[in-house]
């Protein structure tokens, strides 16, 4: 693969040695597009000669959350406080062997936290296992990236493996509508205005050898956007940055930490410094909301909600309360926000929201 890595080293020297402008923006798009597709060739390769094996962890809760970090960041103990588990937990590097799932049970949510390897830089080529734990990270719903106070500059290296795995943090995918066409070319329509010129955008969809699409773009986009669209083969995942091990810094080191790298939140496991905080933060990032369910002639229970995720439809609620409920489904009535009047009958497909009451009836 030394060739491929050659080529790479060189696409990505000419990149940063560029000057973003008009001028060079198409010059530039296309050298991210060919350092995408030969990174794309690279990995398809890897993947073929290397291990096939990984984690396969199963999903429990209303929602799942990974902890990820350099080794020895704090991963175990971070753990056991969220969640009461009892991880083996030592001072020295990988101690964490395996995936080991703990459960936060907060504000009536089940929240299943998972604590993986630590990742080193390379991770994503595979180095420590780091494919198999960024692997979990694409099945999670939340990550927490974990800083340790005394080491700020495993954060870059963090985020950039991260971002090699085809995990867009804290992004949504940009809404680019791509068809592809048997003729006729490629066929740009915008419904905003475009920094990116419409000839760059055909350079970059032919680079990747397609000549024929018609693209629908409702974004503003850049050109890596443009790129992981052509793709589309990238996790959007909301995360949260915390900055640990804070009782290992002075007060003064602290603040300029907090003000270079700007955590979403500090704290010490060790001494239960904004573990509650976290959680908190834990379940907003979630983007949960609640949802009261109501058996027909009975009265509904508002103590204990069902937990979704917001604009979740009564197909995906049905689906989480049983495997079966979707094909004896006959209609549901809503009452609360979502209702137009109270007891409305609604199909499978209506989008509920928070504080809805659903009575659901079954064949």
């Amino acid at each position: 693969m030394a060739d491929y890595v050659d080529k790479i080293k060189e696409l990505e020297d000419l990149i940063k040695n560029s000057k973003y402008n008009k001028k060079t923006q198409h010059a530039i798009g296309l050298y991210k597009a060919q350092l995408a597709r030969l990174k794309e060739k690279q990995e398809s390769r890897s993947k073929k000669s290397g291990p096939k094996d990984g984690y396969f962890v199963r999903k429990t809760g209303d929602a799942t959350v990974l902890l990820l970090g350099f080794p020895s960041v704090g991963k175990s103990t971070l753990l056991n406080k969220l969640t009461n588990q009892e991880s083996e937990v030592g001072a020295y590097d990988f101690t964490t062997l395996s995936v080991i799932p703990g459960l936060l049970d907060y504000k009536h949510a089940k929240i299943q936290i998972l604590d993986v390897p630590g990742i080193v830089k390379g991770a994503a080529a595979g180095t420590g296992r780091g494919r198999e734990v960024l692997s979990v990270m694409r099945n999670a719903d939340l990550a927490l990236i974990l800083i340790d106070a005394i080491h700020p500059e495993h954060l870059p290296v963090i985020l950039k493996e991260i971002y090699d795995a085809h995990i867009r943090v804290n992004q949504r995918r940009p809404d680019v509508k791509i068809t592809k066409t048997a003729k006729d070319g490629i066929k740009v329509a915008a419904t905003v205005k475009l920094d990116l010129k419409h000839d760059t955008i055909k350079a970059v969809f032919r680079e990747f050898k397609i000549s024929n699409a018609d693209v629908i773009i409702r974004n503003n986009i850049t050109i890596d956007q443009l790129i992981d669209c052509i793709e589309d083969n990238k996790k959007y995942l909301p995360t949260i940055h915390v900055l640990t091990k804070i009782d290992l810094v002075s007060e003064s080191r602290l603040k300029e930490l907090v003000k270079n790298i700007n955590p979403d939140i500090i704290i010490s496991a060790k001494n239960d410094i904004g573990i509650d905080d976290l959680k908190e933060q834990i379940f907003e990032k979630l983007d949960f909301m609640r949802v009261y369910l109501k058996e027909p002639g009975k009265e509904a229970d508002m103590d204990v909600p069902l937990i979704t995720f917001k604009n979740a439809t009564i197909r995906s609620v049905c689906e989480k309360l049983h495997k079966d409920m979707v094909r004896l489904f006959k209609f549901a009535r809503i009452s609360g926000p979502s209702a137009k009047f109270s007891g409305q009958k609604v199909s499978l497909n209506h989008v509920l929201k928070d504080g809805d009451v659903l009575e659901i009836h079954l064949n």
